[in-house]
């Protein structure tokens, strides 16, 4: 497992539908150490705070594998950072690690916290207005880590685990009951008891389940 590339960027305002939009999923590589605190990298930003960012989304995660597979789709080249994410990383694909994952990178420890779920914005960056929906029907969509201990990191460094939570919910599993199994109750008790899981995927969830319940 291990961090490929540092992705940062301040948000920016662009054209969306003759109107401006200031939005923060443009990321480029940056080289050397980089301070990463409990809501973000240095140097990083997000327009829309209230969907993006904070203590639950502090650092969006990428897999690499996953860029030749995009390539094909979007028919061109991929380089980190392109789907705005702040880490790229490769031997941690959606179906390998769990909500409530801890690991050590550098000197800071992070934790899973929720997939990522794609907005407009994605789209607008590559004027297909359908990629969000992709990202969520094929499952390839990154993640989020939480941030337990601030600290520095640097692209290169290994991503080690410090512990493997229990109850065993991928991001693929989390993925599947939020898009595609949405009656599947057991699994989503099952979601709700992990401590990790961020605020707003536990209020989604609870609601839904609350309201089968009656």
């Amino acid at each position: 497992m291990q961090l490929l590339s540092l992705n940062v960027g301040k948000p920016v305002v662009i054209d969306y539908k003759g109107k401006p939009l200031e939005t923060g999923i443009y990321k480029k590589p940056v080289e050397g150490a980089v301070f990463l605190s409990s809501i973000q990298l240095e140097g990083d930003g997000q327009a829309d705070l209230i969907n993006h960012g904070g203590k639950d989304k502090a650092v969006c995660v990428y897999c690499a594998e996953h860029f030749s597979f995009w390539q094909k789709q979007l028919g061109m080249e991929m380089t980190h950072g392109a789907f705005g994410e702040n880490f790229t990383v490769t031997g941690m694909t959606e179906t390998e690690v769990h909500i409530g994952d801890i690991f050590e990178v550098g000197d800071a420890v992070v934790q899973i916290s929720q997939p990522r779920q794609p907005c407009f914005k994605l789209g607008k960056k590559y004027d297909i207005p359908e990629l969000p929906i992709m990202f969520q029907n094929t499952g390839l969509t990154g993640y989020y880590f939480r941030v337990l201990k601030a600290g520095k990191v640097s692209a290169g460094q290994q991503l080690r685990i410090v512990e493997r939570h229990t109850a065993s919910n991928t991001i693929s599993e989390a993925n599947r009951l939020k898009y595609h199994d949405k009656s599947d109750w057991s699994g989503i008790r099952s979601l709700l008891e992990v401590e990790a899981l961020s605020e707003s995927w536990r209020a989604s969830f609870q609601k839904r389940l609350d309201s089968a319940e009656g």
